[in-house]
Formats: C-alpha cells, structure tokens, sequence
C-alpha cells in the first residue's frame, strides 16, 4: 500500500476540532498510541528514509499491536511513501527477536489521537509528549495507483481548514531527536 499524508503544525485542538466539525468530517475514535522504533544493523535507516516500528493502541479496554514497515519518501512535498503494516499478539516478544537479530531500539514515542472521516480522507489530531499539536490527513492507496491527484486533494482539505503553510515532513521520531 502506499500512504499518501501530509502533516501540518496547527495552533491548538479546540480551534481545529470546531472547524472539522463545520467541514463535516465526523470523529470517529480516540487511541493512545506507543511507537517503538528500531534501526537496522545493516542501513541507517535515518540515513535511508525508512522506519520500523511495533505500535500499541489503546483504546478504552482495547489493545492492538502492530509491526510496521514505511519505506523512504517518494516525493518533496510530502510524507507519501510505501506502508507495510500487520497485527502482532506480543509487543514484548517482538521487540527481543529484533533485538536479538541486531536491531537496536531508537526510541519511544506516545501521542494520543483523535481520527476524523472526511470523504476518503483519514485525519487524525496528535498529542505528542513533547511536541506541539500536529494535524495529518492521509489516503492509502493500492501499490501503482497515482499518488499526486491524492497529493493534491489532501493540500486542499488543509486549505478549506485554514492550513496554508507549517507543513512538516520530518516524523515525530525525528522531531523529537531533534530536541
């Protein structure tokens, strides 16, 4: 699959929940999430523009986990880039058979987000410990499929929100490396 989505800074939640509720995009759950991120021993994956992370999600008495794949970014503008991502039954065990094969923990990173449906967007509001609030609208997209008309139609949600600028490539990961 490949993910197209485009990430932008906002000013506060409030403001930005009031004005998805007048685009008509609906809330559709709350999670926190709790991303473990690991770095190859045979790429850097900063250097190569990868990630693999195991990710849980909790929500209310529910718990979900997952492996997840994201290949190097495939244009400038944007956070557009291939995705593979499965379920898991043990974040623990996974985490010591990577570690075991030569991955090394990167770092851990929590947010708690709120997800909107909007036509065939997925928008998701983050809480970030230690960042700012941050705003992503995405599309998947089977392997193939054009990816710039997506592109072009996700700038253009953020421009009836109020977002011109701010938009930001760089993950959470690396933004909190960056502190």
């Amino acid at each position: 699959m490949i993910e197209v989505e485009v990430k932008a800074k906002i000013d506060n939640f409030e403001d930005m929940r009031k004005k998805l509720n007048d685009l008509g995009a609906i809330k559709t759950k709350e999670e926190f999430q709790e991303d473990i991120y690991f770095n190859s021993p045979i790429v850097d994956f900063a250097k190569t523009d990868e990630a693999l992370r195991i990710r849980t999600t909790k929500q209310g008495n529910e718990k979900h986990i997952f492996i997840t794949y994201k290949g190097a970014k495939i244009d400038s503008e944007s956070k557009t880039r291939e995705e593979i991502e499965f379920r898991i039954e043990d974040s623990k065990k996974c985490a010591k058979t990577f570690e075991h094969i030569g991955f090394k923990k990167v770092r851990t990173v929590r947010k708690n987000r709120e997800y909107y449906a909007y036509k065939n967007f997925e928008i998701s509001l983050d809480d970030i410990e230690g960042l700012d609030p941050y705003m992503e609208i995405e599309i998947g997209l089977e392997d193939g499929n054009d990816y710039k008309e997506s592109q072009n139609s996700i700038f253009e949600v953020f421009k009836q929100l109020g977002i011109t600028d701010g938009f930001e490539r760089t993950s959470y990961l690396e933004l909190l490396e960056t502190l």
